[in-house]
C-alpha cells in the first residue's frame, strides 16, 4: 500500500499533470471500485481540477465549480495510478479499474490483485469529506514530540500496531513502520505503555527523519515525471522485506515474525537485545493485536 512518502510524491505529480486542467470524462470499468452514487460520478466531468490534498493514504482531487466536489482515491495494497500522454487511453486488461480523461492525456487507475480493494468516491462538501475520510490520526511530520507521545501512548498496544493505526498516525503503514522502529532501535512488539521518555524521543526523531528521507528519495527518482514504480520494497530499506539479509548496521540476519498471512521485519541485534521473537510464543499477543491477513491489516490501516 502506498504510504505517506509515496502518496506525497503521487500528489506532487498530479499537481504537475492535472491541476488547472479540465476533467473531461471518467470511465469506471472496475465493478467494485466506485463506492458512492450521490452525487453521480458524471457530476465530476467537465470540472476543473483546482488542487490536491492527502488524507492519510487517500489521494484527493479538488474540483472547481459552484459546489464543492472531491474525488477521493484509496489505492489499498495493489492499486496504482499511471499517466498516459494518449487522450482516451484504454485501461489495461484485467488490472484496469478506471480512466480519467483530460485534454492532454489520461490518468489510469490499475490494481494488480485478484481481490479488488481500491476505492473511488465522489464527495460533495468539505464537511462531508472530513466526516467520511479523515480517520483522525495525527500528522507525524506536523506534531511536536509531546503531541506525538500523547497519540502513541493513548492506548497500550504493540508499537507496530500503534504506528500502523490510522486513528493514531496519518499515512504510516506496514513498510515504513518496520523502518521507523529499526532506526529507533525499538522492538515491534514492545508495548506503548512501557516506553520511557528517551524511547519516545528516539521514535519521534526516527519517524520524522525516515519519512522525510524517503519522500525526498522518491521525489528525486520521479523528477518531473510520474511515479510508475511505486512499491513497498526498496533495495535501500534496512529491514522491511529483508528477511535473512544482513542488517546494514550490525550485519546480523534480519528476522521476521510471521502470523497468518502477515509478517513484521526487525533486526534482533539492534532492536530486541539479541533475542529472536518466536512466532509461537507471540501468537496470543498477535491474536489480540494483529489482523489475520495482510488484506485485513491494510483495510484497517487505510
Amino acid at each position: 500500500m502506498p504510504e505517506l512518502p509515496d502518496v506525497v510524491v503521487y500528489l506532487e505529480a498530479l499537481d504537475r499533470h492535472v491541476v488547472g486542467r479540465e476533467l473531461r470524462r471518467i470511465r469506471v470499468v472496475g465493478v467494485s471500485l466506485l463506492q458512492t452514487f450521490d452525487p453521480p460520478i458524471s457530476a465530476a466531468e467537465g470540472r476543473m481540477v483546482v488542487g490536491t490534498r492527502r488524507m492519510g493514504k487517500r489521494l484527493v482531487l479538488e474540483l472547481g465549480g459552484a459546489d464543492e466536489l472531491f474525488l477521493v482515491i484509496h489505492l489499498m495494497v495493489a492499486g496504482r495510478l499511471r499517466w498516459r500522454d494518449e487522450v482516451g487511453a484504454k485501461p489495461p486488461g484485467k488490472i484496469g479499474l478506471a480512466a480519467f480523461d483530460f485534454d492532454h492525456g489520461t490518468l489510469v487507475l490499475t490494481e494488480a490483485s485478484k481481490r479488488k480493494k481500491a476505492s473511488l468516491w465522489l464527495v460533495r462538501g468539505a464537511d462531508a469529506l472530513v466526516e467520511q475520510h479523515d480517520r483522525g490520526g495525527v500528522e507525524p511530520l506536523e506534531v511536536d514530540e509531546a503531541e506525538f507521545r500523547d497519540a502513541l501512548t493513548g492506548r497500550n498496544r504493540t508499537l507496530k500496531r500503534a504506528l500502523c493505526d490510522p486513528t493514531v498516525f496519518s499515512g504510516i503503514g506496514n513498510a515504513y513502520s518496520d523502518e521507523l522502529l529499526f532506526h529507533a532501535g525499538l522492538s515491534p512488539v514492545q508495548r506503548t505503555g512501557n516506553l520511557d521518555n528517551e524511547e519516545v524521543a528516539r521514535l519521534y526523531e526516527a519517524t520524522r527523519t525516515t519519512l522525510v528521507d524517503w519522500t525526498e528519495r522518491h521525489r528525486q527518482a520521479v523528477g518531473d515525471g510520474f511515479p510508475d514504480k511505486v512499491t513497498a520494497f526498496h533495495d535501500d530499506m534496512a529491514v522491511h522485506g529483508k528477511y535473512g539479509q544482513p542488517c546494514p548496521v550490525c550485519g546480523v540476519a534480519v528476522q521476521r515474525i510471521v502470523y497468518a498471512d502477515n509478517e513484521v521485519n526487525y533486526c534482533p541485534q539492534c532492536q530486541t537485545d539479541g533475542r529472536i521473537l518466536a512466532d509461537r510464543s507471540l501468537s496470543r499477543l498477535l491474536k489480540d493485536d494483529w489482523p489475520r491477513s495482510i488484506e485485513d491489516l491494510e483495510e484497517e490501516m487505510g
